[in-house]
């Protein structure tokens, strides 16, 4: 359990990605209309830890392109009932402001009234998947209401991002992420949904040997790298990326509610010295392939 507030690192930040790098796609970006983003700050200083990056959308996508980013998967998440259709309208807006740069995500509030018409919205406004987060939206993924959201995903052929690892876990939740996550409950959606793309963020924090072998086993399962790579949590070493499997993790940087450097994974990265190959599917291949991005 994460017992805040932890602390922020400043360290150094670089001006741009390594040179020696491929295509990077950040897979992992947060934005939201000003409002909800300064209640996520807010939110964070009192229960998490301090966001280095206290930027609103526009700032947020500059920022990350200009410093060499490739491609950005965008989410945001509907923390209650009847404000999804706007979030999605306003992803939708700021994809149109950076086209072939940015692909946003929909979002809905598990078991709120007409979620499958939000989604089909989102869509056909050209959102490429879904985003979800158990501890803020509190629902059980092996649930009726999330069943609608995989029957529309799969025929869709859209992938959904799930924030369903069991941390980190934070007294401001209003539910117990350690009774509704986990991966024998995700286990059940993979086997039930084996034509729908799913991705867990942070590496399925912190079960990542069940999680490693999970994306061994299972072909429609993916994992993102956001804020797990480094020593930044409580009893959590350095990573053993080379250990996981090539075509089934991608980079997401958790940009902009980050405690530390836009690049501090990034860096830890550029010295692993990982074999070409892995990067340019870490780093790249691997979020075109799950996100079905265009390649031009």
């Amino acid at each position: 359990m994460v017992k805040p507030p932890l602390p922020a690192l400043n360290d150094i930040e670089g001006s741009k990605v390594p040179d020696s790098f491929p295509l990077i796609v950040d897979a992992h970006v947060h934005v939201f209309p000003e409002p909800i983003f300064k209640s996520i700050w807010k939110w964070f200083d009192k229960y998490g830890w301090p966001i280095r990056y206290k930027f609103h959308t526009a700032t947020v996508l500059d920022f990350l392109l200009s410093r060499g980013v490739g491609h950005i998967v965008a989410f945001a998440y509907a923390h209650k009932p009847g404000i999804a259709s706007e979030l999605n309208r306003y992803m939708a807006n700021k994809c149109e402001q950076f086209p072939q740069k940015v692909t946003g995500l929909a979002t809905v509030f598990p078991g709120e009234e007409k979620s499958e018409q939000i989604l089909r919205a989102a869509f056909d406004a050209g959102l490429g998947g879904v985003k979800l987060h158990a501890h803020v939206q509190c629902f059980d993924m092996n649930s009726e209401e999330m069943d609608i959201i995989y029957d529309l995903c799969s025929s869709q052929q859209k992938p959904i991002v799930m924030h369903v690892g069991r941390e980190p876990k934070i007294d401001g939740y209003s539910c117990d992420p350690y009774l509704i996550c986990g991966v024998k409950k995700l286990e059940t959606v993979i086997k039930n949904y084996p034509g729908l793309k799913i991705c867990v963020p942070h590496f399925g924090m912190n079960e990542y040997l069940s999680y490693k072998r999970l994306i061994e086993k299972y072909d429609n399962l993916w994992l993102d790298s956001a804020m797990v790579l480094t020593d930044y949590f409580p009893n959590n070493g350095s990573f053993p990326l080379n250990e996981m499997r090539i075509d089934r993790i991608m980079y997401g940087s958790d940009f902009p509610n980050l405690p530390f450097a836009w690049d501090r994974e990034l860096k830890w990265i550029h010295k692993t010295r990982l074999p070409d190959k892995f990067l340019e599917c870490f780093l790249g291949k691997n979020a075109i392939d799950f996100f079905s991005l265009s390649k031009s």
